[in-house]
This record gives C-alpha cells, sequence and structure tokens, in this order.
C-alpha cells in the first residue's frame, strides 16, 4: 500500500479526491497549505506527492523546490487548465508531472500508477552497466551519476531520462517514445513535460546548458545524446 501526500486549500477538491484515491487503495495524508505541508512530508513516510501550486501561505513552487531539495519523491502538480506558464514553471521547479483542474480522479490515479511503476522498476532493476558520457558517468549499478567524479542529484525522473538517453546513444528519440517509455504512457502526456525535464537534466549534466555538447536537439523531431 502506498502513502501519498495531498497538499491543496480547497476543502471540496481534497475531500473528493481523497475519497476517490482511498478507493484505489492509497494511504491519504492531507494538508490545507504548504507550511502544513512540508511538516506533513516530514513527518510520515510519503510515496508520492499532489501539490496544488496555488495555496494561502506560500507559492506552491517554493513547496515543490523544498521538497525536491531534500528528497527525490515523485511530485504531481496540479494546476489551472488554461495556464501553461505554472505548468512548465512547476515542471521546472522539480514535478515529474502534472494534471489540470477540474481534475478526473480516474486520469489522476492512472498518473500516480505510472509515477510509482517507473519508481519500482527503477528500485528492483539491477544492471551491472557502467556508462561513461565524457565528463559524465552513469553507474547503474549503484543508482547514481558523477560529473567529473562528483555525484549529482538527479529526480528519478532525470536519472530515467539520462538511462533511456544512454541506451539509445546517438540515436534521434522522439518526444513520443520518450513520454512512453520514460514516463510510461502515451495518450496522458504531452510534449511539455519531455520538454521541460531535458531542460532540467541539460543543467546538472552539460557545462552549457543553453549551448549543450550531450544532449542535443534533434530540430521538430525530440533529442539526441551524442556518444
Amino acid at each position: 500500500m502506498n502513502t501519498l501526500l495531498f497538499i491543496e486549500d480547497d476543502d471540496g477538491i481534497r475531500l473528493a479526491l481523497r475519497l476517490a484515491l482511498e478507493d484505489e487503495g492509497y494511504t491519504v495524508h492531507e494538508a490545507a497549505n504548504g507550511a502544513d505541508g512540508l511538516v506533513q512530508f516530514g513527518e510520515h513516510e510519503v510515496d508520492l506527492v499532489l501539490l496544488d501550486l496555488r495555496l494561502p501561505d506560500m507559492s506552491g513552487f517554493d513547496v515543490c523546490r523544498e521538497l525536491r531539495a531534500d528528497s527525490i519523491v515523485p511530485i504531481i502538480i496540479i494546476t489551472a487548465q488554461t495556464d501553461t506558464h505554472d505548468m512548465v514553471a512547476g515542471l521546472e521547479a522539480g514535478a515529474d508531472d502534472y494534471v489540470t483542474k477540474p481534475v478526473v480522479p480516474k486520469e489522476l490515479a492512472a498518473r500516480i500508477r505510472a509515477l510509482l511503476r517507473r519508481v519500482h522498476l527503477l528500485e528492483s532493476t539491477s544492471s551491472p552497466k557502467s556508462v561513461k558520457l565524457g565528463d559524465i558517468e552513469l553507474r547503474r549499478e549503484q543508482g547514481i551519476v558523477l560529473k567529473r567524479g562528483e555525484e549529482l542529484s538527479l529526480t528519478k525522473t532525470e536519472y530515467r531520462l539520462l538511462c533511456e538517453f544512454a541506451d539509445h546513444a546517438g540515436a534521434v528519440l522522439s518526444r513520443d517514445q520518450l513520454l512512453e517509455r520514460v514516463w510510461g504512457y502515451e495518450y496522458l502526456g504531452d510534449s511539455r513535460l519531455v520538454d521541460a525535464h531535458v531542460r532540467r537534466l541539460r543543467l546538472k549534466v552539460e557545462d552549457q546548458p543553453d549551448d549543450p555538447e550531450l544532449i542535443v536537439t534533434a530540430r521538430g523531431i525530440g533529442y539526441r545524446l551524442v556518444p
């Protein structure tokens, strides 16, 4: 049984989704504001966080960054349906995925299952292969990434994305292929998820993220890791 933390200030939304998620078999802890959410996160073993970006006491972006500073727990942000800027900013703050309001419980449950399944696969897959990518070393037996000998702090999504690029070094991977292989679904995602996470990954692995040499853009198609 997985444990979720739901940070949402709207009592009606929080109650409805908590009941729906409990019907799916999850244990759900609740918080009505960002400060309480951070306290709850410290008090409970949480497998995934649902985070509304519009909170009464502090920015959801700041909550996301604080969570990400100490943890690689999967985070799904909740945004207004028309607010593309918030969605992109939330992903760049460290979230793994997003849903838009009004939230459809079945869609939310599918996204949660996909993220948790991916986390389980990462934790249960043991590969002895280490890969050198210029100054980057991917040590799969340990599940870590080094840059010039210093360990990088990657989220599970960023780590999985780098592994996918390494597995297909030199080949162009389309955004749809990356959605299917890294996020585990096609019809629920969109290409902005891929673009936001590639930007975050470049910030960590590239010396000049705005002029990348390792993960390059194949214009109009997707991305390619230069072997």
